[in-house]
């Protein structure tokens, strides 16, 4: 492949996990659980570690699924401590991606002390190895990126269900009380997008890591959220900055010879600070104006 072809590849497929967090990422800023997108990425180990024995490989279809149920579990836990245990929203999530990823580190020490697993390889992908992790067919075809389906998917899937529940999501984001006052089903719908939110940070940690997807279900609409007060512009801005970081990130990392992902995480960390430095700091020097803290529309 050329060199063309290769930054295609991987700017084509970090923008579709940009677009496919930053989605979910509104909605969890809206609820003020965006952290919870770390706490997933570091409780599933154990999952990761049993379906590593399950199937033996760390690519197999059974690694996801594992991670996926642990990354379920972990937020059952967490809401759990929430609402029943009356413990803090941080704390709960501290002490449950705490918990589970030691035990992770356990099953590690025990079980895999002998194979090339550990929390590093299952954790922390590199998304420059991208265009040569390929699917193969059966027949020795060639099909391109796997994990480029696999982003193309995870997108269809995290469209399709915001698609469906997005009055849901909505209302009960905006006040859950008032939800559950007309007869919505909040807890099934924050089990239903917390859910999505594991498979989305599962699925997509492999190739980017697990550092990039936090930073892209957190910074995008975060970010949004400084210029916009609205729901559906904070929804198309934040899939735009995802792109542009994305883009941006790649070519910058390409010239100093850097970390793609960390490349991508410093311009969203700049691109915030940028835009709350204009919103806030330059009002008060005499410099423009900051938007109104109004509460949030349509």
């Amino acid at each position: 492949m050329s060199f063309d072809q290769n930054a295609f590849l991987i700017i084509f497929t970090a923008s579709l996990i940009s677009i496919s967090c930053g989605l979910l990422g509104v909605f969890m800023m809206l609820r003020k659980m965006s952290m919870t997108g770390d706490a997933i990425s570091h409780a599933v180990l154990p999952g990761i570690v049993i379906g590593f024995f399950v199937s033996g490989s760390q690519r197999g279809l059974e690694v996801i699924i594992g991670a996926g149920i642990l990354g379920i579990i972990a937020t059952l836990i967490i809401n759990w401590l929430k609402t029943k245990a009356k413990v803090q929203l941080d704390a709960s999530i501290g002490i449950t991606f705490t918990l589970l990823f030691a035990i992770g580190i356990i099953l590690i020490n025990l079980l895999a002390y002998k194979v090339d697993l550990d929390q590093e390889c299952v954790l922390y992908g590199e998304i420059a190895y991208l265009p040569i992790d390929l699917w193969i067919t059966d027949a020795g075809f060639s099909m391109g990126p796997r994990i480029t389906y696999l982003a193309i998917l995870n997108l269809l899937l995290v469209s399709t269900f915001i698609f469906l529940l997005y009055k849901e999501l909505k209302l009960t984001s905006f006040d859950e009380s008032f939800g559950m006052v007309i007869g919505l089903p909040a807890g099934a719908i924050n089990l239903a997008l917390m859910s999505m939110v594991s498979y989305t940070t599962v699925s997509s940690f492999e190739a980017v890591g697990a550092i990039l997807v936090v930073a892209l279900l957190v910074v995008p609409p975060a970010t949004a959220f400084l210029w916009t007060k609205k729901l559906i512009p904070l929804i198309k801005l934040t899939c735009g900055l995802g792109i542009f970081i994305s883009i941006t990130g790649y070519y910058l990392a390409y010239l100093v010879d850097s970390s793609i992902a960390g490349m991508m995480v410093t311009v969203g960390g700049l691109l915030f600070l940028g835009s709350a430095f204009v919103q806030y700091v330059l009002p008060k020097l005499g410099v423009g104006t900051s938007l109104p803290v109004n509460p949030l529309e349509r």
